[in-house]
């Protein structure tokens, strides 16, 4: 098999948090917001990254690019751990690993023009270059990404939310990387432009080669675009598979909740025929529960799933799931879910 172009093992993201109004003495407690989390990325693969808000998505792809500090190893393609690099070392890597915000607007200066906005890597990566090169690179990664160049000197409130992202695309290649990390780039956006900046990075990417690490709440939205899936509880992996086999049968309870609540667009269908209700809200990732972390919310919790810590179980070579208990729920599982919500 070819090289993954990244390999990431036992990622962990932890953040000492003190309660408001603590005597200085008083130790601060841990959060682990990204917990042991495993996965590989090959070229120009997509995994899309799933998960209620406070699952760590967010945190994982800061990980990445090293905005957080992180434990565990990170192996890029050759060969080189990213996890506690220095900013000097890093700097070599971020030319290749580009990230692409969830809020379009805050994510650019207000005080820079477009031009100079997604020059600046240029500058920062590429000091060889002219000025007049840097200027037709600009012009050309604009027309690329659907914007103008005789806009080059405006300002980002002069832009709508999707021509901003269009923006902070066109900054994130503009130095050719091999890897986008997108963290829910259109969850900001209407649904319209939502769909027309799916469609430029689908072309992009198919265009340039990309590898892309897409994280969002709309499963609809990642089905379109991810090879495969990983859906993340707690900072930690639930279930990761091919995209197709994923939607068609997931085996943890969590993902089975979640793609039940995807909306169906037939108004034939009973939507709450089918439905897995999740019982109860998210714990505390500074207290998560022991065992399984969705055993609190899960139909099919039983004694062993406090005990123990399910172990990824392969219902083939390219799917696991971290359940005691994985497989399809049954009809009594899913009315005791529906009682427990009714509760």
């Amino acid at each position: 098999m070819a090289r993954p172009l990244l390999d990431v093992r036992d990622l962990r993201v932890s953040f000492a948090i003190r309660p408001d109004g603590a005597l200085p003495w008083v130790a601060p407690r841990r959060l682990q917001a990204v917990g042991g989390v495993d996965f590989s990325l090959a070229p120009g693969e997509t995994l899309g990254i799933v998960g209620e808000s406070g699952c760590g998505k967010s945190t994982l792809a800061r990980a990445l690019v090293g905005l957080v500090p992180a434990t565990g190893r990170a192996e890029w393609i050759d060969g080189r751990d990213l996890i506690g690099l220095g900013p000097r070392q890093m700097m070599r890597y971020r030319r290749e690993i580009q990230m692409v915000f969830q809020d379009p607007l805050a994510s650019l200066n207000p005080r820079m023009t477009v031009g100079r906005i997604i020059a600046e890597p240029l500058r920062t990566h590429r000091p060889d270059l002219p000025a007049a090169e840097i200027r037709a690179r600009v012009g050309a990664m604009m027309e690329k990404v659907g914007l103008l160049p005789n806009q080059i000197n405006r300002y980002p409130h002069e832009f709508s939310g999707g021509q901003c992202q269009r923006i902070g695309i066109a900054r994130a290649l503009i130095v050719e990387p091999r890897l986008i990390i997108c963290d829910e780039p259109v969850s900001a956006l209407d649904v319209s432009i939502q769909a027309q900046v799916i469609n430029l990075l689908i072309g992009l990417q198919r265009e340039l080669g990309l590898s892309l690490v897409f994280i969002a709440h709309d499963l609809s939205v990642v089905r379109h675009v991810s090879d495969r899936v990983m859906v993340l509880y707690l900072g930690k992996v639930m279930e990761i598979a091919p995209a197709a086999d994923l939607y068609a049968a997931p085996r943890h309870p969590y993902t089975q909740a979640l793609l039940s609540a995807v909306p169906v667009p037939d108004p034939g269908h009973d939507a709450a025929a089918g439905m897995v209700p999740l019982a109860g809200d998210l714990p505390s990732p500074m207290a998560p529960p022991s065992g399984c972390v969705f055993r609190t919310r899960c139909p099919r919790a039983e004694a062993r799933c406090a005990e123990a810590v399910p172990v990824p179980s392969p219902a083939a070579a390219d799917h696991r799931a971290a359940c005691h208990f994985p497989g399809p729920l049954s009809a009594a599982e899913i009315a005791r879910a529906r009682a427990a919500e009714a509760r």
